[in-house]
Order: C-alpha cells, then structure tokens, then sequence
C-alpha cells in the first residue's frame, strides 16, 4: 500500500516537471519569434522610407507662374500679337492694292480719246515723262495720213518695220509722237492706238490743220 502511494507521488512529480519544461520551451520560443518579428520591423521601414523617396526624387517641381498669368501666357500674347501685326500689313496692302493705279489719257485737238497704250519700256518712259504734269505737243500735219510732234526729249525705242492705221500712236526717231488717220509703212515703235473713234472720226479730228495733243496721268 506504501509502496503504490509512492509510486503515485512519483508519477505526478514527474508530469509536473514535464508540463513545467514544455511550458518553458513554449516561451522561449514566443521570445524568438517576437525577435524575429522586431528584426523585420526596421528592414520594412527601411523600405517604406526608400519608397517615399524615390516618389520625391521622381515627382517633378514646375516654376510657379506669376501672380496673374497662366503657364504659357507670355507665348500666347505673343503670337497673337504676331498674328495682329501680319493682319495689320496685309489689310495695309490690299489698301494700297485697290487704289486704281494711274493711266495715261490724251486728248487731240480738245476732244479726249480712249487710247490702249502698249506694254513696253517706251510707254513706260512716256508715262514716267507725265508724273511731273501733263506733255502738251503741237503737233503738224504730214503726208495726208499722219500728225507728227516733237516730244521734247528722246524715250527709249526699239523700232520695227510696221504697217499702220487710223488711231495708231507710235514714236518716231526717239523723239517724236506720231498719230494717224491714214495708213503709212515705216520703222516705228509702237505707243498704242485709239480704241473709241473710228477711220472717219480720226479723219476728222487730224485732217483738217495742225492740233495740239495733250497726255497726262490720271
């Protein structure tokens, strides 16, 4: 009886100290793992922080615009105030474009003519010749066919051998204006001709004396 009693004791003693050991084990590794734990905590700040300034390094600072502006302003203004001034310049020169440009008229013995002048350097000249007033030639009859009268000085000629008619205005020798009402076959250069009067109304106007014709800008 003695004996099973000690027995027991023994028995109880021995799982006593085994609950206590497993008990002890079970702490120390509740301790290792919550060092294992703490040691991650700083590598994961580590990273956090590492993170945050690659997202500062990244992020770009634009300028500040002035107080009252918009980024991009001044380049705005700018063009249009370019797109103004090519505005300006060409209503300028479509201004200057409309004006009706200057032509010379003439008028033979008091009556005014249409003439269609030529385009070459000696109607150029001519013109030129009328910017500082009106020419005034007296002019003479010749042949039965023409009038002939001295400019006043010499114009640039490229004469040609030419077959003419009523209404024709050519230059002769550089320096003198001819016109006819008849027909004549010489080297002349030609100035232009009378659009709006007919073989008898030229007949008319040069066939009867001397007249005097009169060219001007206008």
């Amino acid at each position: 009886m003695n004996s099973a009693k000690h027995w027991n004791k023994t028995v109880r003693a021995f799982a006593l100290a085994a609950a206590l050991l497993l008990a002890g084990c079970g702490a120390d590794d509740g301790k290792e793992s919550g060092k294992g734990q703490s040691a991650m905590t700083p590598e994961g700040s580590g990273e956090t922080q590492q993170t945050s300034e690659q997202q500062e390094t990244a992020a770009v600072t634009l300028p500040e615009a002035e107080p009252g502006t918009e980024p991009g302003s001044g380049t705005a203004v700018a063009s249009e105030a370019e797109a103004a001034q090519e505005t300006e310049a060409e209503a300028d020169t479509e201004t200057e474009s409309k004006e009706p440009e200057m032509t010379l008229q003439m008028t033979i013995g008091g009556t005014a003519v249409n003439v269609k002048w030529e385009e070459n350097e000696s109607a150029e000249a001519l013109k030129a010749l009328c910017k500082d007033g009106s020419l005034t030639i007296q002019m003479s009859m010749y042949g039965g066919f023409e009038q002939v009268g001295r400019i006043g000085q010499s114009l640039p000629r490229a004469d040609v051998q030419t077959t003419t008619e009523a209404g024709d205005i050519v230059l002769y020798s550089g320096n003198q204006l001819v016109v006819f009402y008849g027909s004549n076959a010489w080297a002349y250069t030609r100035l232009g001709h009378v659009t709006d009067k007919t073989a008898q109304e030229m007949s008319e106007l040069l066939g009867s004396g001397d007249v005097t014709v009169i060219i001007e800008l206008k």
